[in-house]
């Protein structure tokens, strides 16, 4: 009993994974696919299934930019967590830290940052906050594994998309050939018939 339940868990788990992307079914059976609903001619079939995986490209897309983000992210949290890593070290003590900060791109400037407890973080959005050192490191060690565990999801989405999108590819293929058979056939039985 707990086995059943254990299975069913993770089929359940697999579809939540990939909820959103419908799931290409390989045509293994040209023939009564081509018998269904919808499919009265080849070209139809063959309309269907390109609209099919043009969706599949699109989400390809939005999906690989999202990714382009969150690569860009990463990076961005791990070395504002270093620095205030630093912070953390250098306010115990009364000097001031020697830093540059960026101006505009390519440009930086001379600062001398005195000891504090306090940090603004931008949110996003023309948002900033002020936090504690500590508030804010928690902040983006959670923004840092959120980002993360994203980043894994997402790559997994891509890899399902992109069996969904070649098992379209591949079953436009087998309408196709099928189509080009049953015309060749077609032509041999009228000059056949014309002999």
């Amino acid at each position: 009993m707990a086995a059943t339940i254990d299975n069913s868990n993770a089929v359940q788990a697999t579809k939540k994974k990939h909820l959103g992307i419908p799931e290409a079914v390989f045509v293994e059976d040209v023939d009564s696919f081509m018998k269904q609903p919808g499919n009265e001619t080849a070209d139809s079939a063959l309309r269907r299934l390109d609209e099919q995986y043009q969706k599949y490209k699109y989400m390809e897309l939005n999906l690989s930019q999202k990714k382009l983000r969150l690569k860009n992210q990463i990076p961005q949290i791990t070395q504002t967590l270093e620095i205030l890593r630093h912070m953390q070290k250098k306010k115990e003590t009364t000097e001031p830290m020697e830093t540059h900060f960026l101006l505009a791109d390519n440009v930086y400037c001379k600062a001398s940052v005195p000891p504090t407890d306090k940090v603004c973080l931008w949110l996003g959005a023309n948002v900033m906050l002020e936090y504690n050192i500590d508030e804010a490191q928690a902040l983006l060690e959670k923004n840092l594994s959120t980002a993360s565990r994203n980043l894994e999801t997402l790559e997994e989405d891509l890899d399902y998309l992109r069996d969904q999108g070649t098992t379209t590819e591949v079953n436009m293929a087998r309408v196709y050939n099928w189509d080009v058979k049953r015309r060749s056939k077609e032509n041999l039985l009228k000059s056949a018939a014309k002999s």
